[in-house]
C-alpha cells in the first residue's frame, strides 16, 4: 500500500502537466462566397458595354484581337452597346526604347568533367513600354472614374533566342519586328484587359470567390479536449465546404450552433489565467471570429475580437479581426447587401434603353 502511495504520489505532477500542455495546430478549409462592390453605384445599374480604342501605328495588331470581348464584369450583363455603364480603352503604342545584346558564357567540358574552354551564345534584349488607360461613365454621361491598366514607367524586356553568332542574335529583332511586335502588343493587350477585368469586378462587381482559410485545433492527443475539438471542426469544415455563392445561407448558422456551443463551452471550462487555459480560450476565440465572418455576422465576429484582446494570448490576432469585422460591417451597410451568398441571373437585367421584351443577348 504504501509503495502504491508513493507511486501515486510522484505520478500525480506528471498527469497534471500533462493536461496543462496543449499544441494548437492550424488546421484549413475552404469556402465560397460572394464578393460585394466596393464602389457605390445606383442600384439599378446592371449592364456595361465595352470600347477599345488603339493607335494608328497599331491598329493592324489590333484587329485580329477584338480585346472588348474579353472583358468581363462579374454579375452584370454585357451590351454591345448603351449599357448602364460605359467603358472605354485606349490603348497606347508599344515603343521600343533600347537594344542591346548580352552574352552568356558556358564552360566546355571534356568526359572526366574538366573545363576545357568556353563558348559564347548571343541574345538580344530590347527593353520597351506600353500604356492603356480606361474611362468609365454612366449612360447619362456622368464621369465614374478613370483606370489605368499600363504605365510606361513600368519597363518591360524582350529577350530574343540564343544565338553562337553575334551579329545574328545584333539583326534579330529589326528582321523579325513585325511578329515579334506582335506578339508582345497581343500580351500585353491581354494583360491590361484582365486586369480591367479584375478591377471593375472588384469596384462594380459580384464575383465568386473561393477562400482557405484556417483555425486552430488542439493537436496533443493526450490533451482531454482532443477528440471533442477535431469533431467540432470537422462538422465546421462539411458545412462550410457545402456553402457556395449562389445559395442563400439561410440556416446554415443553426447547422453550426453545435460547434458554437463547444468553443463557448470551452471558455467556461478553462477559466483560469494560466498559460494552458488562455491558450485553449484563445482558439476558441480565434475560430469563432473565423466563423462568424463567414457567416456574414460582422458584430458576432467583433465580439469574439474584443474577447481575444481580454483573454492576452496572442492578442495582436484582436486587431485584424476588428478591422476585418469593421470593414465587412461598412462593405454591407454601404451596399445595402447583408449576404455575400445570393443567386444572379444576368439575362434578367435590362439596359436603360431595352425594351421589356428585348431578351438577353
Amino acid at each position: 500500500m504504501k509503495k502504491l502511495y508513493l507511486f501515486s504520489f510522484f505520478l500525480f505532477p506528471i498527469v497534471i502537466a500533462a493536461q496543462k500542455s496543449v499544441d494548437l495546430d492550424r488546421y484549413r478549409f475552404t469556402v465560397q462566397h460572394r464578393s460585394l462592390p466596393e464602389y457605390k453605384l445606383d442600384s439599378t445599374f446592371r449592364t456595361y458595354n465595352v470600347e477599345v480604342e488603339g493607335t494608328q501605328l497599331m491598329q493592324s495588331f489590333l484587329q485580329d484581337l477584338s480585346p472588348e470581348k474579353t472583358v468581363v464584369l462579374e454579375g452584370w450583363r454585357k451590351l454591345s452597346q448603351d449599357g448602364h455603364i460605359s467603358i472605354k480603352v485606349k490603348l497606347g503604342d508599344l515603343l521600343p526604347e533600347s537594344v542591346s545584346v548580352k552574352e552568356r558564357a558556358e564552360s566546355i567540358k571534356d568526359r572526366n568533367g574538366n573545363v576545357t574552354g568556353t563558348r559564347i551564345y548571343y541574345r538580344q534584349e530590347v527593353i520597351y513600354s506600353f500604356d492603356a488607360n480606361a474611362t468609365i461613365t454612366d449612360y447619362t454621361g456622368i464621369h465614374i472614374m478613370d483606370q489605368q491598366l499600363a504605365d510606361r514607367r513600368h519597363k518591360q524586356v524582350y529577350r530574343s533566342p540564343e544565338f553562337a553568332i553575334r551579329h545574328l542574335a545584333e539583326g534579330y529583332f529589326v528582321i523579325n519586328s513585325l511578329a515579334v511586335t506582335k506578339d508582345l502588343y497581343r500580351t500585353c493587350v491581354n494583360k491590361a484587359m484582365h486586369y480591367l477585368s479584375e478591377r471593375i469586378t472588384t469596384n462594380f462587381g459580384f464575383g465568386e470567390t473561393t477562400s482557405n482559410d484556417f483555425m486552430w485545433i488542439i493537436d496533443s492527443r493526450k490533451h482531454p479536449e482532443y477528440t471533442a475539438h477535431r469533431n467540432a471542426f470537422q462538422q465546421m469544415n462539411e458545412v462550410l465546404f457545402s456553402m457556395n455563392a449562389t445559395s442563400s445561407i439561410d440556416g446554415t448558422r443553426e447547422q453550426l450552433q453545435p460547434v458554437i456551443d463547444y468553443f463557448e463551452k470551452i471558455k467556461k471550462k478553462y477559466p483560469s489565467t494560466n498559460k494552458h487555459d488562455r491558450k485553449i480560450r484563445y482558439a476558441s476565440y480565434f475560430n469563432l471570429a473565423v466563423l462568424y465572418y463567414y457567416l456574414d455576422d460582422p458584430q458576432a465576429m467583433m465580439k469574439e475580437a474584443n474577447g481575444l484582446e481580454l483573454n492576452d494570448f496572442d492578442a495582436k490576432d484582436a486587431k485584424g479581426f476588428v478591422q476585418t469585422a469593421t470593414w465587412l460591417k461598412n462593405l454591407f451597410q454601404k451596399t445595402n447587401i447583408y449576404t455575400r451568398h445570393f443567386a444572379i441571373d444576368p439575362t434578367k437585367f435590362k439596359g436603360p434603353y431595352e425594351k421589356e421584351d428585348i431578351t438577353a443577348k
